[in-house]
């Protein structure tokens, strides 16, 4: 019970601290494995959270998070390293990398990445994810609107 408590934690101070139009969250089922991901503003993301993980908070700045879960019968799942990488194109075409960096918390392993961004900017991700020690990689795409101005 505890484990699962834990995977949760982090991202569940995220989901609550957001309006549900300011947060795109998914999951992508691909074999063995389960990706959840979302992208918001990282002004949104708690002062507490922020400190300890070290991220900016800024109306200007954007947080995306990937958690990459194996599939466990009659659990939530197990939390996996895997390999992350992010890109994201502006509908102008500007493109940019995410560098992506590691977060553990217990048993919990999450992967976030900060990058800059302007008012009524939406940003398409491409996420691809490949769980350590297996062939299995997964690519996501999804869409993002952020605003930063009041």
């Amino acid at each position: 019970m505890r484990k699962i408590r834990l995977i949760t934690s982090w991202l569940a101070a995220l989901i609550l601290a957001v309006p549900a139009m300011a947060l795109a969250e998914n999951s992508r089922d691909f074999g063995d494995y389960v990706i959840h991901y979302n992208a918001m503003a990282a002004d949104f993301v708690p002062p507490e959270v922020a400190r300890k993980y070290r991220i900016t908070r800024s109306r200007n700045r954007g947080l995306i998070n990937i958690t990459v879960l194996k599939k466990v019968l009659g659990s939530p799942g197990q939390p996996v390293h895997a390999r992350v990488d992010v890109s994201a194109r502006n509908l102008a075409g500007q493109g940019r990398s995410i560098r992506m960096r590691e977060i553990r918390e217990g048993n919990a392993i999450y992967y976030i990445g900060e990058f800059g961004v302007a008012n009524e900017e939406t940003l398409n991700f491409d996420v691809r994810a490949q769980p350590q020690g297996s062939q299995a990689i997964v690519d996501v795409r999804f869409s993002q609107d952020f605003y930063t101005s009041d």
